[in-house]
């Protein structure tokens, strides 16, 4: 980043060229001042992992169904005994809402205007942009959010196809799916902090993939990359690039990935590339410094989810390829009188809408305004950690910070952290307020005071963090 009011680490020395991991305060001007233009780690010495015991919690809590009474004098109270059941759900999500911190959802939406369109079944089966006998869709709106995103992403309308998925899973199985059709004796190449539905896609597809090593950001190692691509030359390459990973929110460097596999001997025609953008993809065009996602670059898809930084109610996300790769794997249906591209059949019309309310009311100014703020409260509260004495990291280009795993786990699920071995994570959203913060941050500090009593000390996470996040005996300063 440039500028003397910008993250002080800017100025640090890099290491091989990339960005060191941000240590200090944040500053405003690190945001791009312009919107765009219109268009755990395996090497762990010891894993902690949660137990998770079919049908424990929800058999014991679940809303069972009655049948209703056949005295048709008794639905009054069956009305209101489902009233009740309503009204205490309510009032659950409220309290799980207010301690809401590990998990990339931003919960800072209000669509009542949409409450109109609820009475509606509307279904996007089909090609978006193939109007199929079934007339209650929203295609209309759903073909104006791919072109928002297809300016966002630089790629001209009748360039690209696209479509609003069910979530971001969808976009990754999606995007992967069409490289496997391009190059159908490709091998998949993701590094070992990507998403799990990346090796998903691999496994229900049956596609040979190579895990590649990551740096102690959780960026992808671009030299162990080399290498598996060296070993494996007589066949194309399909690479998942993260810009974003789920634990550490760190981002690919797209740039040197291309640069790799050119270098590798790869030309534009023997590679594809997809982008995991779920949470970060939407960020990153307003940070300084962080690589560019452009279809002007030999990628070959990209995809977002909807329901995290954008906020929509429920789980969807868009994905975005290049209309001359999905010809590979597309059919005409006679039945839907449209033609069948996508992963589902089905899809959620009311996602569309949801996501073109809030592209017309925050545009790219308000995501500009969200973005500031989101990475001036990660660093906060990295900060605040710090001051504490507790080990934790921030990545340069991340609202995730990534902190040592809490000891209680009913602490853990008080707070819904997620957590991998010996690390966890809070992941600053745009309803993540200073004071949401300071209330986790307060607590926090109180319950660690009781895990460390004595001669119990604090784990050594220098391993996932490096030792210059570290603060534990060995590493404190």
């Amino acid at each position: 980043m440039a500028g003397g009011a910008e993250i002080k680490a800017a100025a640090a020395p890099n290491v091989n060229g990339k960005a060191e991991i941000c240590n200090g305060n944040f500053g405003p001007t690190a945001i791009q001042l312009e919107p765009l233009p219109p268009v755990v780690s395996e090497h762990l010495a010891e894993k902690k992992t949660r137990e998770i015991v079919l049908g424990r919690n929800v058999h014991t809590t679940c809303h069972s169904i009655t049948e209703p009474d056949v005295n048709d004098e008794q639905t009054g109270d069956k009305e209101a005994q489902m009233a009740g059941v309503l009204a205490r759900y309510r009032k659950n999500l409220l309290e799980r809402t207010k301690h809401h911190l590990g998990y990339p959802y931003n919960l800072d939406f209000e669509y009542g205007a949409l409450a109109q369109l609820q009475h509606f079944s509307i279904n996007n089966l089909g090609d978006p942009f193939i109007e199929s006998n079934y007339g209650v869709h929203s295609r209309q709106f759903e073909v104006g959010v791919l072109d928002w995103f297809a300016r966002l992403w630089e790629i001209e309308e009748n360039k690209y196809w696209g479509y609003i998925t069910n979530c971001g899973t969808e976009g990754n199985l999606h995007g992967i799916l069409v490289g496997r059709e391009v190059f159908p004796d490709g091998i998949l190449y993701a590094s070992r902090e990507s998403h799990y539905s990346v090796f998903k896609a691999a496994r229900m597809y049956r596609m040979e993939c190579e895990k590649v090593d990551t740096l102690i950001s959780g960026e992808i190692d671009c030299s162990d990359l080399r290498v598996k691509l060296l070993a494996n030359k007589d066949k194309p390459a399909i690479l998942n690039v993260n810009i974003g990973t789920t634990v550490k929110g760190a981002v690919d460097d797209l740039d040197h990935v291309i640069q790799t596999l050119e270098e590798c001997g790869f030309s534009h025609d023997r590679f594809y590339i997809h982008c995991d953008g779920a949470l970060f993809g939407l960020m990153m065009p307003f940070v300084k410094r962080a690589p560019k996602v452009s279809f002007k670059k030999p990628i070959g898809s990209v995809s977002v989810s909807g329901h995290k930084f954008v906020g929509c109610p429920m789980p969807c996300g868009v994905q975005i390829t290049r209309m001359e790769h999905v010809n590979v794997l597309s059919s005409n249906v006679e039945y839907l009188a449209s033609r069948d591209a996508t992963i589902m059949g089905s899809r959620n019309g009311h996602a569309p809408i949801f996501l073109w309310y809030t592209l017309n009311r925050k545009g790219y100014k308000g995501f500009q305004k969200d973005v500031q703020k989101c990475l001036r409260n990660a660093h906060y509260l990295k900060d605040r950690l710090h001051e504490a004495g507790i080990s934790a990291m921030l990545n340069e280009l991340s609202s995730t910070v990534v902190f040592e795993r809490p000891r209680d786990e009913e602490f853990t699920r008080r707070w819904q952290l997620a957590c991998q071995g010996n690390i966890a994570h809070v992941v600053v959203m745009p309803n993540v307020t200073i004071e949401k913060l300071d209330f986790f941050l307060n607590e926090l500090v109180e319950k660690r005071s009781t895990w460390y009593e004595g001669h119990v000390q604090a784990l050594c996470i220098a391993a996932e963090i490096g030792k210059d996040n570290c603060y534990c005996a060995l590493h404190k300063k």
